[in-house]
């Protein structure tokens, strides 16, 4: 299937390894120009020269960090200059550290509220009056399940991804008639640093190994076995494509049937 994706520009968010790396591969292989933000230039260079050699026109790494609103006006204006432009925007982050619900202290939200909700909001401000002059357009948010189902162990998590979700759902209805789609794409346990983070929290909790709780999580999911990133960033080049030009305001889970709720 052509996805159409060629000629595109792409920003990927944290596009250096994990969710946003695997999002940012697919759309490589589909021949997006990229741009890919991380806090390390020497793995911004790695993963941009690997991005290249996979189908990538060009790709470029910028150093930006989502803790300051600075960086996402630099990071804008840097993926603009190296691209013309910015068709996809892959908003991508990483997580608050497990927490119970009444674990959260009003410090966390603030510092993670600027991770989750501030900066990206920011940055698509900045970009999407363009997507919606130009008539095309694609924002995927790197979600979570636990924004439909609250995971226990990432209360914080939980309570902040609601924000962006609500946010999300109202500015796709808005944007939606310019020809510019807005998605979650909510993994589910997928093989990445987060997910030994969370399974270690898990193993404390339970007095277990990091393996014990690993193999337990895979015995709560329908397709039998943890995720891969493999598994997820197809979806992510999909919504940007052509193909998924009727598909907005949607949160489209990759868990391998993990959240049973028929919403």
């Amino acid at each position: 299937m052509d996805l159409g994706l060629k000629g595109r520009r792409a920003l990927v968010m944290g596009g250096t390894k994990g969710l946003g790396r695997s999002i940012a591969d697919a759309l490589a292989a589909e021949g997006t120009a990229l741009v890919i933000s991380g806090r390390d230039q020497g793995r911004l260079d790695e993963a941009a020269a690997a991005l290249k050699a996979a189908g990538a026109p060009s790709a470029t790494g910028i150093v930006a960090d989502v803790a300051t609103s600075a960086d996402m006006d630099r990071l804008a204006d840097g993926a603009i200059a190296a691209m013309g432009g910015v068709d996809i925007l892959v908003l991508n982050h990483g997580g608050p550290p497990p927490c119970t619900a009444s674990q959260i202290t009003e410090e966390a939200l603030f510092e993670w509220f600027q991770h989750i909700v501030v900066s990206p909001i920011r940055i698509a401000n900045r970009l999407i009056p363009a997507m919606r002059e130009r008539g095309w357009g694609r924002v995927i948010v790197v979600g979570s399940t636990g924004m439909q189902h609250p995971i226990p162990t990432l209360a914080l998590s939980n309570t902040l991804r609601a924000s962006i979700w609500g946010w999300l759902k109202t500015l796709s209805g808005e944007v939606a008639p310019d020809g510019v789609t807005m998605n979650v794409l909510a993994p589910g346990t997928i093989q990445t640093d987060r997910v030994t983070q969370t399974s270690t929290a898990r193993a404390r909790q339970k007095n277990i190994s990091l393996e014990e709780a690993l193999a337990e999580a895979a015995t709560e999911i329908p397709a039998g076995r943890l995720g891969t990133p493999a598994d997820y960033g197809p979806m992510g080049a999909f919504l940007a494509s052509e193909r998924g030009a009727y598909i907005t305001g949607s949160m489209i889970r990759v868990d391998g049937g993990r959240v049973r709720g028929m919403v």
